[in-house]
């Protein structure tokens, strides 16, 4: 894992070797093994950082070269089946890692016979020495971040968006549109950022810039359908799929560094731990971590689990004061609002596990694939057996948005530009697909990137590789298009069923219902029926408990947001707490201010 970084102008840049090693810098937490940097010329210079994973000999830095000269990588992320790709090409290689492997099915083949073989996680910069040309690529489901901007003939591209700012080339603009984005979904989705001109790449895609800095978008990735079927082996598949979770978590823990995991107590974390220590030849080798507050946390879960494995395991507490401390020193490392409340205990919990271990296996994108979020992968039931005025895509909008529309209209001054945008394109596609598919469209590409940018955020700047296997592409193809709907979301039984038609999925989900069936299924291999079968329950913290102080902060950091109705921060007050998210509603409204007077009160060219 790393951090990657580059500079290609039509113009000479004055002292680009100087703006490289300081776009580098700004990063070094991402890469502490390694800090590098390839000037080409006064218009065009690369950098990386480098976090040693996999080939820990200094042979395997970069920015690499392939061995007929023609094209320099930079490389940020995991290709984890680079060893079968090998022994597909003729290549004299001079590393044993994967990052050569790139260059070589780059060189012997192309860059679009790679990208169908790879298996993995990974931001890429690409430079053709020949034509000049530049291709910025994007893992299948965005798990590595890459953003970049195109300003005054100068593109500018990095892992983080401070390694842009950092360049001393342009001047940032704060992006007001962005606001009613993130309170409606908790980030500001692709390929939009906080920064006006600064764009994400796109997962499961790549530009092609030529050396006119002409940029062409081109997609090589699609999301499978998912599968409908009627009939069906539920024993057989249930087989399978098992299968293809071991096989799935067994390539993300290849590794030349120690390997460690979240171990929450939810089904997710127990299940990879508890693969990671059914296969492993010392299971002493295995760390696991869970981390809460006095009075809200799952260490009773995650202790069943560990000591079921005989694995060592680490409970952390922490309390209002560690909470508030960390708040708004995540900010400077996100280059965004923060997205969840529990970013900031995961943040504490990579930099205690940082003393251990390298790379930590994370449970993010199951409850994606296989329907974990019971109450709105319901909502096509809900909405078949109940009257609606409103088109479907309204109600989910209605169910799925954070901070509640009637609240943005009312408190926000600002554009609501990407709301039309999302609207606009998520309802047509919405209209192309059953409601079925839809939900599991929707949390598979979009809610899962902002699971995955809070995951990268918060162990990178602990230096620490966070590794979600339920994304594994193979994994995501053979459960979408090979597991039938009604063994993901299964109903009790057929009266269950008949009942929950004349109630909604807030009341009856996991009572007549079991989400994820075919995922716990796999987990009766390995985890006790009171791991398994116990409701589910997000990541504490205690915002509600916190609310006297939240509402002090209100106060302290609102009062003069030009962004805001700051007329009315009373009623936001009052209105807030109406809502059985107030807690969050409040601290997202903070994160803004605090965000924005982090980023904007200052020169950064020079």
């Amino acid at each position: 894992m790393c951090g990657i970084t580059g500079i290609i102008s039509k113009k000479k840049i004055d002292n680009i070797q100087e703006r490289i090693n300081k776009m580098i810098s700004c990063m070094a937490y991402r890469g502490p093994n390694n800090q590098s940097s390839k000037v080409l010329n006064e218009k065009v210079a690369f950098g990386h950082a480098r976090l040693a994973i996999i080939d820990l000999e200094e042979s395997s830095n970069q920015p690499m070269i392939s061995n007929n000269g023609e094209w320099l990588i930079v490389f940020n992320g995991e290709i984890y089946n680079y060893q079968e790709i090998k022994k597909e090409l003729d290549y004299e290689f001079k590393t044993k890692g994967d990052t050569e492997v790139i260059l070589a099915s780059i060189q012997n083949k192309s860059l679009d016979w790679f990208l169908q073989k790879a298996n993995g996680m990974y931001a890429i910069a690409l430079y053709n020495l020949k034509n000049k040309k530049i291709y910025l690529i994007r893992d299948r489901f965005s798990i590595k971040p890459l953003f970049y901007t195109l300003q005054n003939d100068t593109l500018i591209f990095g892992s983080e968006i401070k390694t842009i700012l950092n360049s001393g080339l342009i001047q940032p603009k704060f992006n007001e549109s962005a606001i009613d984005e993130y309170l409606g979904n908790r980030m500001v989705r692709e390929p939009f950022t906080f920064f006006e001109n600064i764009y994400q790449v796109c997962g499961g895609e790549y530009l092609e810039i030529d050396k006119n800095l002409n940029i062409k978008i081109k997609k090589y990735y699609e999301l499978p359908r998912q599968n409908f079927d009627v009939k069906y082996n539920e024993q057989e598949l249930i087989i399978e799929t098992k299968k293809k979770v071991e096989e799935a978590v067994k390539r993300w823990t290849i590794s030349d560094v120690k390997v460690g995991a979240y171990l929450s107590g939810g089904v997710d974390s127990s299940l990879t731990s508890s693969i990671i220590a059914s296969t492993r030849n010392n299971k002493d080798d295995l760390n696991t971590y869970t981390i809460g507050f006095e009075n809200s946390n799952e260490f009773e879960y995650s202790k069943i689990v560990a000591d079921k494995y005989n694995i060592k395991h680490k409970n952390i507490l922490i309390s209002y004061d560690d909470y508030v401390k960390e708040w708004e020193r995540l900010i400077k490392f996100n280059d965004a609002p923060l997205a969840v409340p529990n970013e900031i205990p995961l943040a504490i919990m990579s930099t205690v596990l940082s003393k251990d271990i390298t790379v930590v296996i994370s449970g993010e994108g199951a409850d994606e694939l296989f329907g974990g979020y019971g109450k709105i992968y319901r909502l096509p039931f809900d909405y078949e057996n109940h009257h609606e005025d409103k088109t479907f895509y309204e109600k989910f909008v209605d169910n799925y948005e954070y901070v509640p529309r009637v609240i943005r209209d009312k408190f926000l001054k600002t554009s609501f530009s990407y709301r039309d945008y999302f609207d606009k394109k998520i309802s047509e596609d919405f209209s192309k697909y059953c409601n079925e598919e839809n939900v599991f469209r929707f949390f598979q590409m979009y809610h899962i990137k902002g699971l995955l940018k809070r995951v990268d955020m918060t162990t990178m700047q602990a230096s620490v590789e966070a590794r979600p296997p339920f994304l594994d592409h193979k994994l995501i193809e053979f459960v979408n298009t090979k597991v039938p709907y009604e063994l993901k979301l299964k109903w009790v039984n057929e009266e269950k069923k008949n009942l929950a038609k004349s109630e909604y999925a807030k009341n009856y989900s996991e009572v007549y219902d079991i989400p994820k069936y075919i995922l716990k299924k796999v987990s009766e291999y390995y985890l006790p029926n009171e791991i398994i079968y116990r409701k589910k329950v997000g990541f504490p913290v205690p915002l509600i408990e916190w609310l006297p102080e939240i509402s002090k902060m209100v106060e302290k950091y609102l009062k003069n947001a030009d962004w805001l109705n700051t007329k009315k921060i009373d009623e936001l007050l009052e209105e807030s707490k109406k809502n059985d998210r107030a807690g969050q509603i409040l601290w997202m409204f903070i994160n803004i201010e605090m965000f924005k007077l982090n980023y904007f009160n200052k020169d950064w060219r020079y």
